[in-house]
């Protein structure tokens, strides 16, 4: 981590607050208000309550990403599926076992940054962990995403999603009676943070997949109170379980996508021993912002342009910016009505999220919705170029069908009058610098 904070603040793509920033709404704000004025990381260094600095918006963009995984800039989907189909080769030696550090640093939850992020949450919550398990019955290790909310320093209490492996890992574990050990990793190095929004088979392990990321196992060390490995670049580790047959209030929370979700009863995780790095920076995820959605947005479009590639011919890029619920598909038409057949092939590409689905030609800039909408509006009809499919299941966290239904949007030019649409452009204009006419 701290070799990331150094290389950020010699690129100057590091924002360092020296103030003492309240982790109570303010220091959410100040991220936020970073996003929206140059988009940097952001290392707070007095945080109250708390001797540990706070770095937030450290995944902030797909730029970014890329680097992180040693992709082209325009080459996410493809690198990151040539991770995934390198991830089995790793099983097995995915892992280094070293001794364990004789510098950790004891302490409790309570001496942690506890950050509450929203009006309305209901308090201080841990949206960065990541949680290591293993399944009781196969051993494939997980890592995974889960809000976690403060309740004391034995108590947290985490929402557990029903589509999620680590929803089944603790299911297989209840039914036996017998509590799921558990670990939970703040500040841990990109390739395991990345690996965590992994899409991958039920028995491969996310572990391997941040391997594989780095073509290096990972160094590990065995945990205090249960045979897991840990990390051994892990700022912050929170050992613990998740109880059988309990469940307790959590919530409301300000989620993903924008709105509060209501107190629901939810899993207990019992924690057994906390434990740092000796000079450790605590990793802070504001919750739908940049940093949250740009992972999210990233592999969904991986997943996506992987389906459509096994497809379909003339794929180039896919990106679900700037929420994971829309879906852009570039293309290079092949065939008159190619456009429609990439719209039903996307739907089918990802049940959860690919709700409104847009093909546009190879001049658009699929991260643009000003420029995809442009295209849309332009280049023909829009009745004859909308798609609308009704009563068809979508996102699974959807009691009330708000998210059923999906649309599609052929924004391509006709086939056969491609020069037709050619852009206009003026000449000289990408090497003009106006400081050189001031």
């Amino acid at each position: 981590m701290q070799k990331l904070v150094d290389d950020l603040r010699a690129r100057d793509e590091l924002l360092i607050v020296r103030k003492e920033v309240d982790p109570c709404h303010e220091l959410a704000a100040v991220t936020r208000a970073a996003q929206h004025s140059g988009n940097k990381t952001v290392l707070f260094e007095n945080v109250s309550g708390s001797a540990m600095p706070v770095i937030s918006n450290l995944y902030n963009s797909r730029q970014r990403l890329c680097e992180m995984i040693g992709a082209e800039p325009e080459g996410f989907c493809t690198r990151w599926n040539d991770i995934h189909d390198h991830t089995k080769s790793r099983a097995g030696s995915e892992r280094t076992v070293i001794d364990r550090p004789t510098d950790l640093v004891d302490c409790s939850i309570s001496d942690l940054p506890l950050i509450t992020y929203h009006g309305k949450d209901a308090g201080p919550y841990f949206t960065s962990a990541i949680f290591l398990a293993r399944h009781p019955d196969t051993g494939v290790e997980n890592l995974s995403f889960h809000r976690s909310m403060f309740i004391s320093d034995e108590e947290l209490r985490v929402r557990l999603g029903s589509s999620h492996d680590l929803y089944r890992y603790q299911k297989a574990a209840e039914e036996k009676g017998e509590a799921l050990d558990a670990v939970m990793l703040i500040g841990a190095e990109p390739s395991l943070f990345l690996a965590g929004g992994a899409s991958l088979p039920g028995d491969w392990s996310e572990v391997a997949f941040a391997s594989a990321m780095k073509d290096a196992p990972i160094p590990s060390y065995k945990a205090k109170a249960s045979d897991l490995m840990i990390p051994a670049s892990t700022q912050i580790v929170i050992e613990g379980r998740i109880l059988p047959n309990v469940r307790r209030p959590e919530g409301p929370f300000g989620e993903v996508m924008g709105y509060y979700v209501e107190v629901g009863d939810n899993h207990v995780f019992e924690v057994l021993h906390v434990y740092t790095q000796p000079s450790p920076i605590f990793h802070s995820l504001l919750c739908g912002s940049n940093e949250d959605l740009s992972l999210l947005e990233a592999r969904t479009a991986a997943k996506t342009w992987t389906h459509l590639n096994n497809t379909l011919p003339g794929i180039i890029d896919v990106s679900c910016a700037p929420s994971m619920m829309n879906t852009t598909i570039k293309i290079r038409q092949q065939y008159e009505g190619h456009a429609r057949q990439v719209l039903m092939a996307a739907f089918g590409a990802h049940l959860d999220y690919n709700k409104v689905c847009i093909v546009v030609d190879e001049d658009v800039d699929i991260f643009d919705l000003n420029e995809v909408m442009w295209a849309f509006t332009t280049r023909g009809r829009a009745d004859t170029r909308t798609m609308v499919i009704p009563d068809v299941p979508g996102f699974y966290r959807d009691a009330n069908k708000d998210h059923w239904g999906r649309l599609g949007l052929d924004a391509t030019w006709p086939f056969h009058r491609a020069n037709e649409f050619e852009r206009k452009k003026i000449p000289g204009e990408e090497s003009i610098y106006l400081a050189d006419y001031t």
